[in-house]
């Protein structure tokens, strides 16, 4: 494993290699299929760069534990908008999660439906590009640039494109206040139909998941008397069985929510599926199997007999699928095939960034 100590480390290691490279942070968030290369880590490159709270902004290096980052926050009473999840349990690997891995993966928790993806609170990158090339987009403001919008590229991109360096975010304060309620809903469709009745209200709803067993959970957060005051209205507008009002107990609920912990230690195959709310139902009942919602129905997870193709047996959908863990050698695409027009404009882009498709090439493909 190549593990640079700097930019200019990382940018020379780049420029110079003559074989592909297998790019990681802390390696919790694998996909079913590893790229092939030696491996490329940039767990080295730590620190915080900057940090204003009065201002809300974070500029840190890509190799940060997000533990860390999380901790200093949290001195602070601020916090991460996007509530990064973390699925070692459900991807069964050990490691340490980087700042610069979640962006790379877009990785977003059960605030998205409130606050917006990872990408969405990424203002600015540095990065080294498949060429060696050290590039900066964005800063410390947001800023509309002609061009390509290098942030958003970023994240979601896994290493593709190129190596994250250091990324500048933006933050929220933490919640002083925190109430879940819980709905009982008995399949997909009565979950659907209740998280949706709780995103259209006016309460702000900053979750809204369905765990099988345990049923709807809709939070939400603020100041003290703002929370008593949407959780009651909720609670009336949703018919809730009970109402969490514990800081700790919240943080378990949520926890279990992201880490999606009803389907961690099953064997078969582990799908993603990313889709319109209205849809979720209609495939869960074509899977045949237990799912778990998250983002009002617009995430579900499974777990499928190993081999079986969850794409075949959802359509039709709108969406995308990815299978994130395969308990052996698959032919099944990773991420969904992409349609033609879109592909080209991958395949442009990489030959942009990556012209000797070096950085986790076949990733993505």
């Amino acid at each position: 494993m190549i593990r640079p100590s700097s930019e200019d480390d990382l940018a020379e290691i780049i420029r110079t290699a003559a074989a592909p490279l297998r790019v990681c942070g802390g390696g919790t968030r694998p996909v079913a299929r590893a790229p092939a290369g030696e491996g490329l880590s940039v767990a080295g490159l730590t620190g915080i760069v900057l940090y204003e709270p009065q201002t809300l902004t974070l500029v840190v290096r890509a190799g940060t534990p997000l533990a860390e980052v999380e901790g200093t926050l949290a001195a602070e009473g601020q916090r991460l908008p996007f509530e990064p999840p973390d699925w070692r349990g459900l991807l069964g690997v050990d490691g340490e999660s980087t700042i610069g891995g979640v962006v790379a993966a877009n990785a977003s928790g059960p605030r998205r439906v409130q606050a917006g993806a990872a990408r969405d609170s990424v203002i600015g990158v540095r990065f080294v590009d498949g060429t060696g090339l050290v590039v900066k987009s964005g800063g410390r403001t947001m800023k509309n640039v002609t061009g390509y919008d290098l942030v958003k590229l970023m994240a979601g991109s896994r290493g593709t494109l190129g190596v994250l360096t250091e990324v500048s975010l933006k933050l929220l304060p933490a919640a002083g206040a925190v109430a879940t309620l819980v709905v009982a809903a008995d399949d997909p469709g009565a979950a659907v139909s209740v998280m949706q009745s709780a995103l259209s209200s006016p309460h702000d709803v900053t979750g809204a998941a369905w765990l099988p067993g345990t049923g709807v959970l809709v939070r939400v957060e603020g100041l003290a008397a703002s929370v008593a005051y949407r959780s009651e209205k909720l609670a009336l507008r949703l018919d809730a069985i009970g109402v969490e009002r514990d800081p700790g107990r919240n943080v378990t609920l949520w926890q279990d929510v992201a880490s999606v912990r009803p389907l961690q230690g099953r064997s078969g195959d582990l799908w993603r599926f990313s889709l319109r709310p209205s849809e979720a139902p209609r495939v869960a009942a074509r899977l045949g199997a237990d799912v778990v919602l998250d983002w009002g129905g617009g995430l579900l997870w499974t777990v499928l007999p190993a081999g079986k193709d969850a794409r075949a047996l959802a359509r039709p959908y709108a969406g995308h699928a990815t299978l994130m863990r395969a308990d052996r050698p698959t032919p099944h695409a990773v991420f969904e095939p992409e349609p033609p027009a879109v592909a080209a404009l991958t395949r442009g882009l990489r030959a942009r960034f990556d012209p000797r498709a070096i950085l986790n090439r076949g990733l993505m493909d």
